[in-house]
């Protein structure tokens, strides 16, 4: 199983509270990419793609040592556009012809979280939060019944669904399904859709009935991705302490 890292952008909205990438930012001495690397070592991965932009010569120099020969490196040069292009440099990863995850970099979670997600055995997995706080900031993974309906941040009126959640930014394909996501990727790139995110081909995916693309639900396991100044303080005294209990 490989993993791929997303880990480009500039985090400016963290206001200079932290003025390196998100990454590495550290929790108990420990960075998020430290920690990564560590869950993702727990659960089986033999091999991560880190695709980097802003300050990835300091992301690069932070590889743990045991882990540098099993890490490629993509810079997206373009990575101050959509995160698209930043999962496109790693498709030659989404068609190894293994089992994939796609990851934001930017979140501290409880193992927990990425030992369900590698363990599915579904063709692709969206992970969701049914607890969550409404509003446009957080990606929403709609279903009805079980067939996801919406990815999206912001939703239409209209939309019709029997749940919602928050989706945690962790995805896994099988081979087949990581080939399709390169190929999409490539398409979006293609028709100079290079500013989009990157979770819009995750919801073209999502919503293609022929994927089949299931859920798995992590309400109640702690986990924050961090965007504001806020999120490093509720990331200190609200999720570490029931993230760092559950690995010592």
């Amino acid at each position: 199983m490989k993993a791929i890292l997303l880990a480009a952008g500039v985090g400016k909205r963290l206001g200079g509270v932290h003025d390196g990438p998100k990454c590495l930012l550290e929790f108990a001495g420990r960075s998020l990419l430290e920690r990564h690397f560590e869950a993702l070592d727990a659960v089986g991965v033999d091999g991560v793609t880190l695709c980097l932009g802003h300050a990835a010569e300091a992301i690069v120099a932070a590889i743990p040592p045991r882990w540098r020969a099993r890490t490629v490196v993509h810079y997206n040069p373009l990575y101050t556009l959509g995160s698209v292009i930043s999962l496109w440099c790693a498709r030659q990863a989404l068609a190894s012809g293994d089992a994939v995850l796609v990851m934001d970099a930017d979140v501290l979670y409880h193992r927990d979280i990425l030992a369900r997600l590698a363990a599915s055995r579904q063709a692709g997995v969206f992970l969701i939060d049914r607890d969550f706080v409404p509003g446009d900031e957080p990606v929403k993974i709609c279903l009805d019944g079980a067939r996801i309906v919406e990815f999206r941040k912001r939703l239409p009126p209209d939309l019709r669904y029997t749940a919602i959640g928050e989706s945690v930014g962790f995805f896994k394909f099988d081979a087949a399904t990581a080939l399709e996501l390169a190929q999409r990727l490539g398409a979006y790139v293609a028709d100079d859709r290079r500013e989009q995110p990157h979770e819009e081909t995750l919801r073209d995916l999502a919503l293609d009935p022929a994927l089949h693309i299931a859920v798995e639900d992590v309400t109640g396991l702690p986990w924050i991705e961090i965007d504001f100044p806020e999120d490093i303080a509720r990331a200190t005294q609200d999720i570490l302490p029931r993230v760092d209990d559950a690995t010592t």
